[in-house]
């Protein structure tokens, strides 16, 4: 038996056991189709770097994979899985055969592998092994950002010092991230401003893009205005930030011709760059790019490498871009954690002494020198610190930040703190809690039912208080409008009830994976879905664009009875100029959807919520990971419940990072 025949046999063994799939294979017999004299550890590495991209990975470091395979390769390593590990432990054998400079030297010997350009299917550089594409895609990246990275302006104009201070008057009591971000924007093609929720960068944003309009007015004859493009990864971001720079604009003091001229709409990327169906290309590109002075990205921890490689090919080199993200959530599901790379050391303001100096000169804020000296990159890059919408008090700020910082001790801590924080204090409190102390399937059902049937109550003023559950959401299903004009605002109200309240999972699969619990909750809330695809009530997400319909991906609606009594699937309508404000659209009509009364919490990027309700499986998984239940916690506005079906789940998944770079 040849040494790669054995090879395969180890490789279906893994695809058995799920660790590997068949595409992994299918690339791996490719390479030895390529080179049939190939080392094994070549068809390995192979089969290894296909299976990191399927994990969001666009490389697979070498290094690590010797050091700590398991984690590296997303393998399950805890004694809550002895017989898995053991197997685990019995596969890795066959890797761990090889050292660090075996796999370099079978590498770099093998006709399959480049160490820079060319036209292998692989290539090596600084001991990480890469698809060819997407070391393209890096390639890509890093050149457009640090050509971007050269200064656009050496000094601001009096005027435009005197703007700057202009909307961001002196705070006394902390410093003004703000106010630095917008100083150092001004200073490149290229800047990130990063940021927890509420920590205001859509105002920040808004506030720059209202000086650098100022600016280019009062450089030029006061008519030309710079050409802005607002963007954001998915539809449901689009329309949050949209929403967002027009709440900005209301509260803006700026003159009128200013306002006007900062867009309110922004488009998802793939419709601002102009996708081809069918193609990965896109209409602009290098030899047709954008036209535009001006480019923001909102939402940008969601962007994966290949879209950010394309977005910056259609960029004219003198277009300014910049992004803005929390580091801190999930990275993108399709390959690349771009923001969490680009903003590597932000939180610790590691800028250099003529960024401290511009900094220093331009807002009038002295910025303590950092011990650390960072990158090109870092010095066009601001984190912003200070939440508008949690205070000291807000236990779902504490809790994001605990978990944040990996600490299990102080996120138990505070959600052991009973009424302290009522922002985590559900009425189904008492079953949380005992949940919490003695889970068990039957008392994590008894929450789950509790919560989803919850009435939304009132407040001291008598108002309804919609932010418990789905009682608020039922009532207002069951209260339909007499006349036919009033079926529109009916919908409006539903749809604003809907996302009120929202079930989080980790997962798709299992008893408390998505799939389950709509069919779980769809039971409890409305029994008649028990015979029907299409019911009223139904919400659904839109899983794949259909630019015909103007629908994207992550688009919610909800089937109701429309004027005529026929069911169809409402959507709000993001056009600020349309007449109707819904959009009523046939089931059958619709692309692929699914029901939404729980999503996965990687769907719920760039969604906030009244009330959220995370539920965490039975079982721990390498897909369960600090970055989850921070992205999970943080799309919660006013209230935020953990249902933890097994114990430990939830501790075990603070201490696991995905940011293993």
């Amino acid at each position: 038996m040849s040494a790669n025949t054995q090879v395969f046999e180890h490789l279906d063994f893994w695809i058995t056991q799920g660790w590997l799939t068949q595409l992994n294979r299918a690339f791996a017999k490719f390479l030895l189709e390529q080179e049939p004299t190939a080392d094994p550890a070549v068809i390995w590495a192979g089969a290894l770097v296909s299976h990191q991209l399927d994990r969001g990975e666009v490389f697979l470091d070498l290094e690590k994979l010797c050091l700590h395979p398991t984690l590296t390769l997303g393998i399950p390593n805890d004694a809550a899985w002895k017989s898995e590990l053991d197997l685990a432990q019995n596969a890795l054998l066959e890797l761990k055969k090889f050292s660090l400079a075996a796999w370099l030297q079978a590498l770099q010997q093998s006709s399959l592998v480049a160490l820079g350009a060319g036209n292998t299917p692989l290539v090596l550089q600084d001991q990480r092994l890469y698809l060819r594409r997407y070391w393209q895609y890096q390639q890509t990246l890093e050149q457009h950002i640090q050509q971007r990275l050269h200064p656009l302006r050496t000094s601001l104009s009096t005027a435009g010092q005197e703007y700057l201070h202009a909307l961001f008057p002196p705070q006394a009591a902390q410093v003004d991230w703000q106010k630095i971000a917008c100083a150092l924007a001004l200073r490149a093609g290229f800047s990130i401003i990063t940021g927890g929720p509420g920590t205001g960068k859509t105002t920040t944003v808004t506030k720059l893009l209202a000086l650098l309009i100022h600016l280019q007015q009062s450089d030029t004859d006061h008519s030309k205005t710079p050409s802005i493009l607002l963007a954001a990864p998915t539809g449901k971001a689009a329309a949050r930030v949209s929403d967002s720079i027009a709440r900005a604009l209301a509260d803006l003091e700026v003159p009128l011709i200013i306002k006007q001229a900062i867009p309110q709409k922004a488009t998802t990327l793939h419709r601002l760059l102009g996708s081809r169906p069918e193609t990965r290309s896109f209409k602009h590109h290098r030899y047709n790019p954008l036209v535009a002075d001006i480019v923001i990205v909102d939402e940008a921890s969601m962007i994966d490498l290949e879209m950010m490689a394309a977005l910056l090919e259609a960029l004219p080199a003198n277009t300014q871009l910049i992004l803005l993200g929390d580091k801190d959530q999930l990275a993108s599901v399709e390959a690349g954690s771009v923001m969490g790379d680009l903003c590597l050391g932000a939180e610790h303001a590691a800028y250099s002494s003529p960024t401290l100096d511009w900094i220093q000169q331009y807002s009038g804020i002295t910025v303590d020198g950092s011990p650390l000296e960072g990158s090109a990159l870092n010095q066009q890059t601001v984190m912003l610190r200070h939440s508008h919408r949690f205070n000291a008090d807000s236990g779902i700020g504490q809790l994001a930040q605990a978990v944040n910082s990996g600490s299990v001790a102080t996120a138990q801590a505070i959600l052991a703190a009973g009424t302290h924080y009522p922002d985590l204090v559900p009425e189904a409190a008492e079953r949380y809690f005992k949940l919490r102390k003695h889970p068990t399937a039957a008392a994590a059902v008894d929450v789950l039912q509790t919560l989803s049937r919850m009435n939304s109550g009132t407040d001291a003023t008598g108002k309804a208080n919609p932010r418990q559950g789905y009682g608020y959401y039922l009532a207002l299903l069951q209260d339909r409008p007499n006349a036919a004009i009033d079926f529109d605002s009916w919908a409006l109200q539903v749809l604003a009830a809907f996302d009120c309240f929202q079930v989080l999972c980790a997962l798709r699969h299992g008893p408390w994976g998505v799939i389950e619990l709509n069919q779980r909750i769809s039971e409890w809330l409305l029994p008649e879905a028990n015979t029907k695809l299409w019911y009223a009530g139904r919400p659904v997400m839109i899983t794949r664009n259909d630019y015909n319909l103007g629908l994207m991906n992550g688009d919610i609606g909800i089937a109701l009875p429309d004027s005529q009594g026929k069911l169809r699937v409402a959507f709000p309508n993001d056009d600020p100029l349309a007449q109707h404000k819904i959009r009523w659209i046939s089931p059958l009509r619709l692309p692929e959807v699914e029901t939404a009364f729980a999503i996965t919490v990687h769907k719920a990027q760039g969604s906030e919520f009244n009330h959220v309700l995370l539920v965490l499986p039975e079982y721990r998984s390498p897909v369960i990971t600090r970055e989850l239940i921070y992205t999970g916690i943080t799309r919660a506005k006013q209230n935020f419940t953990l249902v933890e079906s097994h114990a430990g789940v939830f501790d075990g998944a603070i201490q696991v990072t995905s940011k293993v770079r």
